[in-house]
């Protein structure tokens, strides 16, 4: 788990990044070679969107699309979410979106804990850098190295995880739903309960209290 009950981090880091600006973490991040994943991807896939939003969506890692073009959730299954970020009128640009690895695993294979534990000095600041109120996790795996190692995503989505001042939200990651549609409708409904609370941060952030 990245976090233990109280928000902070639980893993330990071997290395550190910039977590006070952005362009300097990239620049930075870009030029990771410490583990295996590098070797067969184009390149590594940093995340993008709203620095300042406080709402950050973690998926599982690139798929082909995004080793290809460099960017995080651009092929069928970013497509798909960007339709229900609409339908709950969210849009993408207002979140920011990565992944827990950011080099593409060879067969679109989940992550070992070993590149997790590689790659998560740049997570870890990106998360630092953004500071996010609410996180949403992308299916089991980002769900598992963030929250617990033993949930399930069917059992534990939709339902929120506090960890310090932190809140969690587990849902569907949306290459899941490309081949179940029949779960949409409960990806929906997690969508809802993230746009409100998008807009209760926003109401909090005009109030002065962020």
């Amino acid at each position: 788990m990245l976090f233990d009950q109280d928000g902070n981090f639980k893993i330990q880091q071997l290395f550190s990044y910039p977590n006070d600006n952005y362009e300097r973490l990239k620049k930075e991040a870009l030029k990771c070679r410490r583990c295996q994943l590098r070797e067969n991807a184009n390149g590594v896939v940093m995340g993008e969107g709203n620095l300042k939003n406080k709402i950050m969506l973690i998926g599982e890692g690139p798929g082909a699309n995004e080793d290809r073009l460099g960017r995080p959730f651009v092929g069928r299954a970013g497509k798909l979410m960007d339709k229900i970020l609409a339908s709950v009128n969210l849009k993408r640009k207002e979140l920011y979106i990565t992944n827990v690895i950011k080099c593409r695993p060879s067969g679109n294979r989940a992550p070992r804990q070993n590149e997790f534990e590689a790659c998560v000095s740049i997570l870890s600041s990106e998360i630092e850098l953004i500071q996010p109120k609410v996180i949403v996790t992308l299916g089991s795996t980002a769900t598992k190295y963030l929250i617990n190692p033993e949930k399930s995503i069917t059992n534990v989505r939709g339902k929120w995880f506090k960890r310090g001042d932190l809140y969690i939200l587990p849902t569907f990651h949306p290459a899941y739903l490309l081949r179940n549609e029949k779960m949409k409708k409960y990806s929906w409904h997690d969508f809802k309960l993230i746009k409100k609370a998008a807009d209760r941060i926003k109401e909090l952030s005009n109030s002065g209290e962020f």
